[in-house]
């Protein structure tokens, strides 16, 4: 049965990652007439030391944008939940929705997911039933259990979820869906995106190496032995600042030393769609970012990935694992162009996730699941 009634949706966005994540479900949903869009900006996306990133989000023309700033660099991620429960609370009171949207592992999505369960809105969360390692895990698996909705990336994901005792009825794979974006023909040429950001290379990596909550005692000397490879070695290199998780100021006061250094651009934040078209083009990224796991390979991009932070995650070939040692990161910069990789096995998707999302959405039968979470044994 199709939806015959205005359903006002709540999509809560607290990060860069996140938003190029949610970006085309929020797209489809504001011009559908049959949906009230709202969106919720917190995180980083309101500090200008991560590229204050509400721009990028202003750039999209939603009819309804609200902001809240929920994070200080005192606090710490058990604080700022408990600011960011407090200010969405008050937004949920005043706008009466229907569903509230969270994606992934953020603490910000934590906070949605709480408020939803605890004042009788539905939940839907994005891409659950993944692995993602450190204290990310248990954000990701506490927002599922807490949400009535799953739209996951493939059916390993829903296979967890199912395991986790979620009811199959309220699992929806329509796969990951920033590829949507990712295939696009709207995407930036080259040359615009060279020229909007003042890159000169003609061949480059990318950098993206964010803090693990759970070695924070030992990011300083981590980062030091990552930059003091890359330093050491001779390829040119885009970096991107870090996430703002515990342990992100190390990394940037790190990446001060490679400020004037000819072969080094160094940017707070990039817009999504410019960062895909660097990202297909480079000759490789390096560091510890999602963007390594999920969107290199569809580009068939050799990835370096350093550490833990995505332990246990789907891994494809073109990845290669190294420690935190400046020894073993040195010599996989050195040898990666060496390196046999072999192509990569896509199972996140087709690039129409937003159309599966809208669609499900659309039918009268998700409005229907019990508000009442119910388990449901193997």
């Amino acid at each position: 049965m199709i939806l015959n009634n205005t359903k006002k949706i709540i999509f809560l966005t607290g990060t860069r990652a996140d938003f190029s994540k949610i970006k085309s479900l929020i797209s489809i949903l504001d011009t559908t007439p049959e949906f009230e869009v709202f969106v919720y900006v917190t995180g980083m996306h309101l500090q200008e030391e991560y590229g204050y990133t509400l721009i990028e989000i202003q750039r999209c023309h939603f009819k309804n944008v609200h902001t809240f700033k929920n994070h200080t660099h005192e606090t710490t991620m058990d604080l700022t939940l408990a600011k960011t429960i407090e200010g969405f609370s008050s937004y949920c009171k005043e706008v009466q929705p229907d569903l509230i949207v969270v994606h992934g592992d953020r603490v910000e999505t934590l906070a949605g997911a709480i408020v939803g369960s605890l004042n009788n809105i539905f939940v839907a969360h994005i891409e659950g039933g993944e692995l993602s390692g450190t204290v990310d895990e248990l954000i990701r698996h506490s927002v599922s259990k807490l949400s009535h909705i799953h739209f996951v990336s493939n059916t390993d994901a829903a296979n967890r979820l199912v395991q986790m005792g979620e009811l199959q009825s309220s699992i929806y794979t329509i796969g990951s869906p920033d590829l949507d974006i990712m295939f696009s023909n709207t995407l930036p040429e080259l040359g615009v995106v060279k020229e909007y950001y003042q890159i000169d290379f003609d061949k480059y990596a990318l950098v993206m190496f964010h803090p693990v909550t759970t070695e924070v005692k030992e990011m300083e000397e981590y980062t030091n032995n990552f930059v003091s490879a890359l330093l050491e070695d001779e390829h040119n290199y885009i970096v991107i600042f870090p996430n703002n998780d515990l342990g992100s100021q190390h990394i940037i006061t790190k990446y001060h030393e490679l400020q004037g250094n000819s072969r080094f651009r160094v940017f707070p934040s990039l817009r999504f769609e410019y960062f895909l078209t660097l990202l297909k083009n480079a000759q490789f990224i390096v560091g510890n970012s999602s963007a390594g796991i999920r969107e290199a390979p569809y580009y068939g991009i050799p990835v370096i990935n350093i550490g833990t932070r995505q332990q246990n995650r789907d891994l494809n070939a073109e990845i290669v694992n190294v420690d935190y040692q400046f020894k073993s990161i040195l010599n996989a910069l050195k040898n990666i162009a060496l390196m046999n990789l072999n192509k990569a096995k896509f199972h996140f998707g087709e690039g129409n996730s937003s159309i599966q999302f809208k669609n499900s959405l659309l039918n009268s039968d998700i409005w229907k699941l019990n508000h009442q979470k119910q388990f449901r044994d193997l």
